[in-house]
């Protein structure tokens, strides 16, 4: 399943080459939404003609692109502070929303069928729980037989918006791995092995018998992963789900939010899947191309009005109407020289 979402994005940017007359626009970052993205660019293109041509390089790399302006526009898992847009040029807004999830390759290990906490997947990713045997994880899991087997940490070795929010979550639950790693999209990793993008680090779980990573929860679904079941804020042991995920979503106050910066984790309905989050986009609030900034606006419109069935099918959980509505106002403070919203949502 790993090589269809590689060659969804070949396919893309080859038709994108052919496309010369069409309306074409490039994005660039966060691989959490590459699944939806390379969706919706499908379907757009069936329907309009107009193409995308999205990299899936990580957070970090969307944020770095759409600084530079190399692209038209950036995509994160990493919400930029409002002091932060402001310093950038940016308008943001969020897209889909979703869930991280510990995947790991334990022999005799059944989906869903491993409990984690907080504290010990912190204590896993800080390589203080080396074995799967050690008794800390025995206690959280009574009746499963757990083997004698070395702990393969793997983790993102690019800068990643995924790792944001993973490490926002281990940061919120282990004081310990509060002081010593902390939270970002990049981090000093206390141990394991990295690779690049949610498909690197499904890929090196697959391959690695007592391997535990975290991707997307649209990766682990798609290959069919061992994903682990995790204590939320109001203590239940939750499956990571669309509903879970649109659970812990539920009483996001995104009018509230100043350039709609907000994180979702550790929420506290009795639902809720503790690692869900957002995922945003970034255009230039006074654009040197309006034209290319218009279309990728349109895009993300068309996506919103045509796009919720095939997100629902990928385990995204569908921006509410409402706060579509505040997105597309905010579209009107993206604005050309002449001072004119570059696009009018319809």
């Amino acid at each position: 399943m790993l090589k269809r979402f590689i060659a969804a994005f070949a396919g893309l940017m080859l038709l994108t080459a052919g496309a010369a007359q069409a309306a074409n626009i490039s994005g660039a970052g966060a691989t959490f939404p590459a699944p939806v993205y390379a969706k919706w660019a499908e379907m757009y293109a069936a329907q309009t003609g107009n193409r995308l041509n999205y990299q899936p390089i990580g957070s970090g790399g969307g944020v770095k692109q759409i600084t530079a302006r190399t692209v038209d526009f950036g995509a994160t898992d990493k919400p930029l502070k409002p002091d932060d847009l402001a310093a950038g040029g940016f308008a943001m807004f969020p897209t889909v929303i979703g869930g991280v999830v510990p995947v790991l390759n334990v022999p005799g290990v059944r989906p869903g069928q491993l409990r984690l906490t907080g504290p010990l997947l912190a204590d896993i990713y800080r390589g203080v729980i080396k074995r799967w045997n050690d008794p800390l994880l025995a206690r959280a899991n009574p009746g499963i037989q757990l083997p004698n087997l070395p702990i393969t940490v793997v983790h993102r070795s690019d800068g990643s918006g995924t790792t944001f929010l993973f490490t926002s979550y281990l940061a919120m639950k282990a004081p310990r791995w509060a002081a010593e790693v902390g939270a970002n999209d990049a981090v000093k990793w206390p141990t394991g092995i990295g690779g690049k993008g949610n498909d690197g680090v499904a890929a090196y779980v697959e391959q690695t018998p007592g391997g535990i990573g975290y991707v997307e929860y649209a990766f682990a679904k798609e290959n069919n992963l061992t994903y682990a079941l995790m204590q939320n804020k109001a203590g239940r042991f939750v499956t990571p789900a669309a509903a879970n995920f649109a659970a812990a979503a539920a009483g996001a106050r995104w009018s509230a939010a100043p350039g709609f910066y907000l994180l979702l984790l550790d929420q506290p309905a009795a639902e809720a899947w503790p690692i869900t989050g957002a995922t945003f986009i970034l255009v230039p609030r006074r654009p040197t191309d309006p034209a290319k900034v218009r279309e990728v606006l349109a895009f993300f419109d068309w996506a919103y009005r045509n796009g919720d069935a095939a997100a629902d099918r990928l385990a995204y959980v569908p921006l509410p109407p409402a706060v579509k509505e505040l997105i597309r106002k905010s579209w009107g403070n993206v604005r050309a020289g002449d001072g004119k919203a570059v696009y009018a949502a319809r």
